[in-house]
């Protein structure tokens, strides 16, 4: 029987690898020291296999991706170091049986073959997640085979549970088991930051750390979801599979380091398992978001209602739903423009709205948009049946718009935008999480525009009224 020895968070910057970082990797010696640790460690753990999950692998929206060529290899060539080159034969029998395990608990998963690297035009090679954290534990240990993996954007719940698969299977085989989540935390840490600054990054970044090490599970598995993407992190979802994987067991969970010197942060823990001795908290966790999913359709306004029954009622029916009873007044007198904003685990998944009125009242408004957010948004699939019960609604009934002479005429919190050139129009809504300021708001609504940098154009405002 195989058995799962230890798991790591570990940090994938490709500049903390000295013939990259050419003496920048100094300022991470904190982080270095730990991975150091983490790879003795290892070493002392002697693990048939060790697991690597990246974010910068085969990463798809609506599975998770397991790589099945039987020798991976990977170099660092894309960040001028060829010499830093990683290669390992794959531990295919038990990718072989975690995908057996996944699939059994209907998480879906994509078996990355020569045919899969085909159909998606991959690359073969293994990524700067998977081989930074692997260059430190190489130094010390290489007597192990290697599974490469990537998580898909599912529910937090949903990673978990393929955890939990990877634990089963393991389990089920021979072999002794490390388990490697490859991410870094916040990207907003600074203002010089890869992606501007928030004071929510560090707040992530503590909180984060804080739960890991004290093995708070729900806690983590529940963060604020607009916490998470504010922080514009890679890491979070490695670490639900992580935590997954250790599932029931008792163990030993220790922060060895976190800092971020380069405005992103970078955490190392490690997790080592002592025996198995609690309950699964699969069932746990998805009791949690059911009734917290129920709470906010009890608290639900007719506006929201409205856009959820009609999205609900076009996929059972494929038709729009006829206008309800019991509508307030305001509804069916009311002519405005409206948006629905679809939301799913906390990320967008369809927003579509009319600037001005196009129907003869709010509440015909909500319903055709609602459809249209489900399954006209460009930048999503169709909604499915199966994902009904766990989406969230918001609903923004527009204000007429009004031309203004000056930025400082506006404000993100307060007012939309509409910016336009010509025939191209743009439209981002007032107080969106993470767009603070209003160079950014209109910088969005340009680019949603397809309006290009030194073109004139003009802006609007306008209010809104949120239901959510």
């Amino acid at each position: 029987m195989g058995r799962i020895l230890s798991a790591y968070l570990m940090p994938h910057p490709p500049i903390i690898v000295p013939d990259v970082g050419r003496g920048e990797e100094e300022k991470l010696q904190t982080t270095i020291s730990s991975l150091n640790k983490v790879a003795d460690q290892v070493k002392d753990l002697r693990p048939d296999t060790i697991i690597v999950i990246s974010p910068h692998g085969y990463v798809f929206r609506d599975a998770v991706s397991i790589n099945a060529q039987s020798h991976l290899r990977g170099t660092l060539t894309r960040f001028g170091a060829p010499g830093v080159d990683i290669a390992c034969e794959s531990d295919i029998d038990l990718v072989d049986m975690v995908i057996d395990e996944a699939e059994k608990k209907g998480i879906p998963v994509v078996k990355i073959d020569r045919d899969a690297l085909k159909k998606y035009s991959l690359p073969e090679e293994l990524d700067h997640g998977a081989i930074v954290p692997l260059y430190f534990v190489t130094k010390r240990y290489t007597l192990f085979k290697l599974i490469h993996m990537a998580f898909g954007f599912l529910p937090y719940e949903q990673l978990y549970e393929f955890g939990v698969a990877i634990q089963k299977a393991v389990e089920k085989s021979d072999k002794n088991v490390t388990f490697i989540a490859s991410g870094d935390l916040s990207h907003v840490l600074t203002p010089d930051s890869p992606n501007g600054y928030s004071p929510k990054g560090k707040v992530f970044d503590e909180k984060l750390m804080n739960l890991l090490g004290k093995m708070d599970v729900v806690g983590v598995i529940n963060m604020d979801r607009n916490l998470i993407q504010e922080a514009a992190e890679c890491g979070f979802r490695s670490v639900c599979v992580m935590l997954g994987v250790l599932d029931g067991y008792e163990v030993d969970a220790r922060v060895l380091s976190h800092e971020g010197p380069f405005g992103v942060g970078y955490g190392v823990a490690e997790f080592l398992v002592k025996k198995p001795g609690k309950q699964s908290l699969v069932d746990t966790l998805y009791d949690i978001k059911k009734n917290r999913i129920a709470r906010i359709r009890e608290n639900e306004d007719p506006y929201v209602k409205l856009a959820r029954q009609s999205l609900e009622y076009y996929v059972e029916h494929k038709k729009p739903l006829p206008l309800p009873d019991g509508l307030p007044e305001e509804m069916l007198k009311q002519k405005a423009g409206v948006f629905v904003s679809i939301h799913k685990n906390g990320d967008l998944r369809g927003c579509i709205g009319t600037i001005y009125p196009q129907r003869e009242n709010v509440a015909l408004e909500i319903i055709m948009n609602a459809i249209s957010a489900g399954f006209e948004d460009p930048r999503f699939y169709p909604v499915e049946k199966n994902e009904l019960y766990e989406l969230e609604y918001s609903v923004d009934v527009l204000m007429p718009p009004e031309a203004v002479r000056s930025k400082s005429e506006l404000d993100p919190k307060r007012y939309g935008v509409i910016v336009r050139s010509g025939y191209k129009s743009g439209l981002l809504l007032p107080d969106l999480e993470g767009v603070d300021t209003v160079d950014k708001q209109i910088s969005i609504a340009l680019r949603k525009a397809g309006i290009r940098s030194g073109e004139s154009y003009t802006i609007e405002r306008f209010e809104v009224v949120r239901h959510k």
